[in-house]
């Protein structure tokens, strides 16, 4: 099986807009429910509800993949999660190394929806010597003295930083110097990489915040007036940093509290 310093996905060569690219997931995901239940075709309306997006959006999307399915049929279910799946570059193997086993770092090794989309966990490594050789999700936690060794072995081209705010970049620097070109970045800050590497951001502090957001107007509509200051959803907006920074700065081991908050 190739692993995922062999190629990369080809969606970039063939000229695929990031905004198709980002939406392919979401196409996968409700695919891959129908096939799950047998189900042999589905229409572009029933598609697209599914995945949440309008169904003129979802037609333009597969006509960049070459696929228009059928009037009157629909859209060929098993060809479609194919179809995607390659383009997305899931029908090969990608390692990937897990960087900061605190709670976070834990509950991403422990997701059980990796090795399913195409993705390996060939590592976990951690700063502090005493999580070394402890296992989290059966595999053994190795030092950060290790990283270079592991991404060259393991070939591995996608990290995952789950650090603190302060050790973000420095690990960043070490797998983009490793030879690392993809990064998903859990911690709370913004990193600064080279051209050729890709970085997709998950601030789950940012997300609550615009969720707190949309509740103070919901709020304020329903009271008939702007909100006030000391209104719940006030009170969680400025909860939200605060948790999010005790999510991926603690240093709890495997056995600590495990965020309830999964990849989709």
């Amino acid at each position: 099986m190739a692993t995922g310093r062999t190629h990369r996905p080809a969606t970039r060569s063939r000229g695929i807009p990031e905004a198709t690219v980002a939406r392919l997931p979401l196409y996968l995901r409700a695919l891959t429910a129908l096939s799950e239940r047998s189900v042999p075709t589905v229409s572009s309306e029933e598609l697209a509800a599914a995945a949440g997006v309008n169904s003129a959006k979802l037609r333009k999307d597969f006509s960049y993949l070459g696929s228009y399915g059928t009037r009157g049929v629909g859209y060929d279910v098993e060809y479609l999660v194919y179809q995607i799946s390659r383009e997305l570059g899931l029908t090969q193997d990608w390692p990937v190394v897990i960087v900061g086993i605190g709670n976070l770092g834990a509950a991403l090794a422990n997701y059980g929806g990796f090795a399913s989309r195409g993705f390996r966990v060939a590592a976990l490594i951690d700063a502090d010597p005493a999580m070394a050789g402890k296992p989290v999700a059966g595999i053994a936690v190795q030092h950060t003295d290790e990283l270079e060794h592991i991404i060259e072995s393991n070939g591995v081209s996608i990290g995952v930083i789950a650090t603190p705010a302060g050790a973000a970049q420095q690990v960043c620097d070490r797998l983009v110097a490793a030879g690392v070109t993809s990064i998903l970045n859990f911690a709370p800050t913004v990193l600064t990489v080279p051209d050729g590497v890709d970085v997709r951001k998950v601030d789950l502090s940012i997300e609550l915040q615009i969720l707190a957001f949309h509740e103070q107007r919901k709020a304020g509509e329903e009271g008939g007036s702007e909100g006030g200051a000391t209104g719940p959803a006030d009170r969680a907006a400025a909860a939200v940093g605060d948790a999010a920074a005790a999510v991926t700065g603690d240093r709890k081991g495997p056995d600590g509290d495990v965020p309830a908050v999964m990849p989709a």
